[in-house]
């Protein structure tokens, strides 16, 4: 789907429990850049994703860079193929980098998580770690599409960032929130590691000017979207500490 003209949303099927759901991938388009790729999906989601690709008049070719919001197997599950096909640096917070390029365990695969959501061994097992060319700061600003700014939001993980397309004004939120039935939530607690983190963090994200917000779970918000990051931070800052 195409959002603006700095942006393709890329929704990835996934099935569980008989039901489907979709990984909502950025695609940062720029004429004088090249591609950029926010996030990769599962482990063997590089067909699908090549599949949107082409959808979106792209093939792999075409990717320059692969960014990654943060260390989560559904997020960097298919990094090493679309990497390697494509030859696109790769992008990420440098927080979250150790746990990517396999200097640091990332947390699917500690086996506390393992233990209790036991489908995350398999996924690890395919996991292949890949290095990281550029690491990124807050407050850094990519050369892309009008100006990507890069918004440090740690909380869900330790490293967890989001951008901001200034141009569009157009918040990629990665994890740090999420959509239902196009509803603005916050970040899913069960997943998030540290919630007080994750509320400072959705707190900063409302202090920007946004027109749509892409939630990597849920999709695109564009009605009245600041105002219900507003609403959303208003309420995580409300809400009783566990």
């Amino acid at each position: 789907m195409k959002l603006n003209d700095d942006l393709f949303v890329l929704a990835i099927p996934i099935v569980r429990d008989g039901q489907t759901n979709y990984f909502n991938l950025s695609l940062i388009v720029d004429a004088n850049h090249g591609a950029t790729l926010v996030d990769t999906g599962l482990p063997g989601q590089h067909e699908a994703i090549t599949s949107a690709l082409a959808e979106a008049g792209l093939g792999l070719g075409d990717l320059r860079r692969i960014i990654l919001t943060h260390q989560d197997v559904d997020h960097i599950g298919s990094l090493h193929e679309l990497a390697q096909a494509s030859g696109a640096r790769v992008l990420a917070h440098q927080v979250e980098a150790p746990y990517i390029d396999g200097t640091a365990t990332p947390r699917f695969a500690t086996a506390e998580v393992q233990a209790r959501f036991p489908t995350m061994r398999a996924l690890a097992e395919r996991f292949r770690p890949t290095p990281i060319d550029q690491r990124l700061s807050d407050g850094e600003r990519l050369d892309l599409a009008g100006g990507v700014r890069v918004v440090f939001s740690p909380g869900h993980t330790p490293g967890h960032t989001c951008l901001y397309l200034e141009r569009s004004k157009t918040l990629i939120a990665g994890d740090a929130l999420t959509v239902e039935e196009g509803r603005l939530n916050g970040p899913n607690p069960s997943a998030t590691a540290d919630m007080p983190a994750a509320t400072e963090s959705v707190r900063r994200l409302a202090e920007l000017d946004v027109r749509a917000i892409v939630c990597y779970h849920g999709g695109v918000v564009a009605d009245d979207a600041a105002g219900q990051l507003g609403r959303v931070a208003a309420a995580m800052r409300e809400a009783p500490a566990p």
